[in-house]
């Protein structure tokens, strides 16, 4: 282990990703059965493919690319000789792409003869759509002696204000992108203010297109003129982003070039201003002026630009499979695994990005469509500009597993698509995302979620940790209300969903779910620590959404959810059973429409809390059931102190409800540690409670 583990970070280390954590265990044997092709940086794309390293006196060796490795796949497909699973080893080293690495229904393996692309011994290639720029000089400099730049003295980095590089064109066109990450870190685009936000003066128009008032000296009038200066706005769930396209400075009155969302209708929301040089104005800022083609970066106190890898993404994919379904001619029985996805850009429209919800219709850098049996294994994907994964359009029966996924621009993993499949065969359905690690997400789009199901069922989301969201950990379903809807029959089970929110968004949970559900389970996660932003709304747990029906709630703890543990908007025939609910802030269950069917069975729960209220929202129909439920208020205060809604204990059960509950110290072992296991004395057992033993929630070893 020790001997995998620094070669991990040597090679991380000279490609300036950042060392996150030895997360990625790689294969660490080279096959000794099968066909073998080898992939190395110092390959050539003539040779053989079948030595791992170059063979002076042949001369042979390596390839230089995966794309002529897969070309030499389909080659012995033509010759007949695919008769054994096929290795391809790639070595240590960045394969930057021209283009995105696609994938056919040619290039597939079969269930007995699969085809793996893998890292070499343990090794840590990087599969990067960026650049690294070379050519960077200082803008000012000066000596100790505070002289000019004579060629005689020398440039300390501590005495450089800003570097500059000028950047010329690539093949295919002037190289515009919208990150910079210098030594494997994400730096940041020009923006003011430099932290916080600042705040509209009233709220941003409904118009076409959008207006809003700004405080004097927020925004400039030259800005307009530029036409590519940004106005970044949170509101409630979602992100608007638009230019500047004109400023009244008499009125202070800022207008965009596009449309904000319907629901964007908050008091005084906050916003930031992105893309103008004179706002480039702090440590680690950068910002590229599209006239000259010139980038300007201004670095760290001591940092010196020059050993430190600056890399800018050129591609916002970096590999594809593609599929037909429609036809019944898929990608199939190809395997990833132990390679790093790194250095992808993000996109958006002239007029700018409006998101409805959770950024559904942002990309991802690795998209699966039309794939099927196709593997995925230990990978990591990070400094990506979208979100990081998408498999959907017909595909069925993949796997994620063992992987990192962080420092994304937008989210983790997108399963299905929007719409409804039109037939069965474009339906995707049987996709596995498990023992994975989704953090730090995100960065440019954040209501992006880690998980994301739309329209697709048969799913398992399984022993993945999930954490440092700005919205929801695990949303599911995308049908608003009772219509027709593809999510079913998913099983989300025995996750770990933490540090959700972080006080940026509104209306969230650790699970989110949308819709009719007949099968789905939600079982066994662990969620706690959910923030919402401080003037807004909705920080639950377990969210069951508009028209959440027919879902199975059971044996999940939830703690330190900012506004309860449970929260159903509407929906119908839900089972809510032995869960544990524990320190909500402003309340702890929630129900927030009347309805005329029964909207779910609550039993079997544990209710522990300090503070606000026990039931929030709308409880005077009694179309729920509640019973055999624990309820304890820490504090000293009994049953005859508890408000169930409107009622006291005792009204509440002539309402027919927890007829065989019980208010009493539920004997936790440390609550306040996290520590939710049962004493031998607890009476929580009287009641038919099924402990929970969640500590193999999150990925297994």
């Amino acid at each position: 282990m020790r001997f995998r583990k620094a070669w991990w970070v040597i090679a991380a280390g000279a490609l300036g990703l950042s060392l996150l954590r030895p997360c990625l265990p790689a294969p660490t044997l080279i096959p000794r059965e099968g066909i073998v092709i080898y992939v190395s940086p110092d390959g050539k794309d003539t040779w053989s493919g079948r030595f791992p390293i170059p063979e002076p006196r042949r001369p042979d060796g390596p390839f230089r690319t995966i794309e002529r490795a897969r070309d030499a796949i389909r080659e012995l497909k033509a010759q007949g000789k695919f008769n054994d699973k096929v290795f391809v080893c790639i070595r240590s080293g960045t394969y930057e792409l021209k283009e995105p690495l696609v994938f056919t229904p040619e290039d597939s393996g079969t269930p007995e003869h699969p085809i793996v692309y893998t890292s070499y011994l343990g090794e840590a290639p990087v599969v990067s759509g960026g650049r690294q720029i070379a050519e960077i000089h200082p803008s000012v400099t000066s000596g100790p002696s505070g002289r000019g730049p004579e060629h005689d003295i020398t440039i300390h980095p501590e005495d450089i204000t800003d570097w500059v590089s000028p950047l010329g064109v690539l093949p295919s066109g002037y190289w515009d992108f919208h990150e910079l990450f210098v030594n494997g870190q994400r730096r940041t685009r020009a923006r003011a203010p430099n932290s916080g936000f600042y705040f509209v003066d009233g709220k941003i128009s409904g118009g076409d297109p959008a207006t809003f008032k700004y405080h004097p000296g927020d925004i400039h009038a030259s800005w307009a003129a530029r036409g590519d200066v940004e106005v970044v706005a949170l509101l409630k769930w979602g992100d608007f982003r638009s230019p500047i396209k004109a400023v009244d400075e008499a009125t202070h009155t800022v207008t965009l070039a596009r449309k904000r969302q319907d629901y964007g209708d908050d008091e005084n929301p906050r916003y930031w201003v992105e893309n103008a040089r004179e706002i480039s104005d702090a440590p680690g800022e950068w910002y590229l002026d599209p006239r000259d083609r010139v980038l300007e970066y201004r670095p760290f106190p001591g940092e010196d630009i020059h050993t430190n890898p600056v890399v800018a993404p050129f591609l916002t994919q970096l590999v594809r499979f593609v599929g037909d379904p429609e036809h019944g001619n898929l990608v199939h029985d190809i395997t990833l695994r132990g390679l790093t996805f790194a250095y992808t850009d993000w996109k958006m429209p002239p007029s700018g990005y409006a998101d409805e919800q959770a950024a559904y219709d942002i990309g991802a850098a690795v998209e699966l469509c039309g794939a099927a049996q196709c593997t995925l294994d230990r990978l990591l994907f990070t400094h990506l500009g979208e979100y990081a994964l998408w498999i959907h359009a017909g595909s069925s029966a993949d796997s994620v597993t063992r992987s990192t996924l962080t420092d994304l621009g937008a989210g983790g993993i997108k399963i299905g698509d929007a719409e409804i499949p039109a037939r069965e065969n474009l339906a995707t359905a049987g996709i596995i995302v498990s023992d994975n690690q989704i953090f730090d997400i995100g960065k440019v789009f954040p209501a992006a979620v880690g998980v994301w199901i739309g329209q697709s069922g048969g799913n398992t989301i399984s022993h993945n940790d999930i954490h440092d969201t700005y919205y929801t950990g695990i949303s599911a379903g995308w049908t608003w209300g009772y219509g027709p809807t593809a999510a079913r029959a998913n099983r989300i089970e025995f996750n770990r969903i933490y540090n959700i929110g972080r006080e940026m968004l509104s209306d969230m949970g650790c699970i989110y779910t949308l819709g009719v559900q007949p099968g789905t389970v939600e079982r066994g996660n662990v969620c706690h620590d959910v923030r919402r932003y401080a003037r807004g709304y909705g920080g639950w747990g377990i969210y069951t959404d508009e028209g959440s029906s027919d879902i199975v709630i059971e044996n999940n703890i939830v703690y330190r959810a900012q506004d309860g543990g449970f929260h159903q908007h509407y929906g119908r025939e839900n089972t809510v059973r032995n869960n544990i609910f524990a320190f909500g802030e402003t309340a702890q269950i929630r129900r927030t429409r009347d309805e005329p069917q029964s909207s779910f069975t609550f039993e079997r729960n544990v209710i522990l809390w300090k503070d606000g209220r026990l039931l929030d929202g709308n409880w005077d129909d009694g179309n729920y059931r509640f019973d055999h439920n624990f309820y304890f208020k820490m504090g000293g205060a009994g049953a005859e102190a508890l408000r169930f809604g409107l009622w006291t204990f005792d009204e509440w059960q002539k309402r027919g409800e927890d007829q065989h509950s019980l208010v009493a110290d539920p004997h936790f072992f440390a609550p306040d540690l996290d520590d939710f296991s049962l004493r031998p004395d607890s009476p929580l057992l009287k009641l038919g409670f099924q402990p929970l033993d969640l500590g193999g929630a999150g990925p297994r070893p």
